[in-house]
């Protein structure tokens, strides 16, 4: 590579799943791979593949990684995003090279839920009612004060993990114990407490150039029942334009998008609709796909390519994800096989042939094998079981979903604890 070859520069790709896909989709539209890492430990996984095309460079924060990307010449254009936790780094990077990029000074508002729901105030989004809390004794008088039910939240979270519904007082004291820690077991320094809405719960995705917002789709968490909870997974689809919440979601996003200064790239955003009216509340948002099976369905059912889309629109590009028909040639969904029960010991997975030979399922996901330890499942990084799901209309997806869940069967042995809490 050559100091005056066209290059863009991406961000973590090592640390994220679709690092590779942003890399081929760089390549194809014509430009060289500067790689770059913001985390010590990743450098090692994020070696080039094709010195020729692809250099890799370590920063240890943002100043850094621009007199890195000034010194060497290149002649970038364009910083893509590819992992969810550093986005907020990316968009400080591309102001400070003046490339185009999503509002810098807004990045830790689509990072940080405390932030968030702040910045949401501000502008006159709609959230749930909360306050933030720097104690796990403060949490219980938050939740007395907003009412319960409450849903509490690691601000920094993903995933669902570090969140938990408290339904009344006399939950407060098991479920605080389970939010001292994060993921990385870190200690914890604050919490969103807010109130619990009550309704349907939406996973809506954009793609966005210029300021100009392009809805993907939008998909419907469909639960076994009407019990509060804590993670939405079970089963997923898409809904069309005649779903009676499909409009005001989509104009409600499009005000979020704009208030959380989101000009380019992809968007995702969970909302709530709690009732028939002008009712839709901000639960999440990110700019960035959605980690979910969404974006492999795309490639394979629609005439999206939303990685190269998704470059362009960074490039100050127009790409076809805004103006043109996505050509979606199936209704697409997911079902999730939970252990809803305690925690044990994996004897047996039943079921998992049938499932893969099942008419309009694809890329069964096993998260754990025969002597496994299996938690309940609370969060997205300990799901049994997943696939995709897919057919020519929603009657047909709902018909394949069910007959997937009946399809397979967890076999677990609960722990020794659990049993004699039993």
């Amino acid at each position: 590579m050559e100091p005056n070859d066209l290059a863009v520069l991406l961000i973590d790709p090592a640390d994220s799943r679709n690092g590779r896909a942003y890399k081929a989709a760089i390549r194809d539209l014509g430009f060289h791979v500067v790689s770059l890492s913001t985390d010590p430990s990743s450098t090692a996984s994020d070696l080039p593949t094709d010195p020729a095309s692809e250099i890799s460079l370590q920063a240890i924060d943002v100043d850094d990684a621009v007199r890195q990307v000034r010194a060497a010449g290149f002649n970038l254009r364009a910083v893509v995003p590819s992992r969810g936790s550093t986005l907020h780094v990316a968009d400080e990077i591309a102001a400070r090279l003046g490339l185009p990029g999503n509002d810098h000074t807004l990045g830790w508002a689509r990072r940080n839920k405390a932030a968030m729901r702040a910045r949401a105030v501000q502008t006159g989004v709609r959230v749930p009612k909360f306050q933030l809390v720097e104690s796990l004794d403060a949490v219980a008088e938050a939740a007395r004060d907003i009412g319960f039910p409450v849903i509490v939240k690691q601000t920094m979270g993903s995933g669902s993990y570090g969140v938990t519904v408290i339904g009344d007082a006399a939950d407060l004291d098991q479920a605080t114990k389970e939010l001292a820690v994060d993921w990385h077991d870190q200690p914890v320094t604050e919490w969103l407490v807010e109130q619990y809405i009550r309704g349907r719960e939406y996973a809506v995705n954009f793609c966005s150039a210029h300021g100009e917002h392009r809805l993907i789709d939008i998909w419907e968490y469909r639960r076994p029942d009407d019990r509060d909870y804590d993670f939405p997974l079970w089963d997923i689809i898409q809904i069309d334009r005649a779903h009676p919440d499909h409009a005001r979601v989509e104009s409600f996003c499009k005000q979020v998008l704009d208030a959380f200064g989101i000009r380019y790239g992809p968007g995702h955003i969970e909302v709530k609709c709690s009732g028939d009216g002008d009712d839709v509340h901000l639960i999440e948002l990110a700019a960035r796909f959605s980690g979910g099976p969404a974006v492999p369905m795309w490639t394979r059912h629609s005439d999206l390519r939303p990685f190269h889309d998704a470059v362009e629109c960074f490039l100050g590009r127009r790409p076809n994800i805004i103006d043109g028909d996505h050509g979606f040639r199936a209704v697409l969904g997911s079902v999730v096989i939970r252990n809803d029960n305690a925690p044990g010991t994996l004897v047996a997975l039943h079921g998992l042939d049938e499932l893969r030979a099942l008419p309009g399922v694809a890329d069964v996901l096993v998260e754990f094998q025969p002597g496994d330890r299996v938690p309940t499942t609370n969060h997205n990084m300990c799901i049994p079981v997943s696939a995709s799901v897919y057919g020519p209309d929603r009657t047909a997806v709902l018909h394949t979903l069910a007959i997937a869940r009946e399809t397979v069967r967890l076999e677990i042995t609960p722990d020794p604890a659990a049993l004699a809490v039993g």
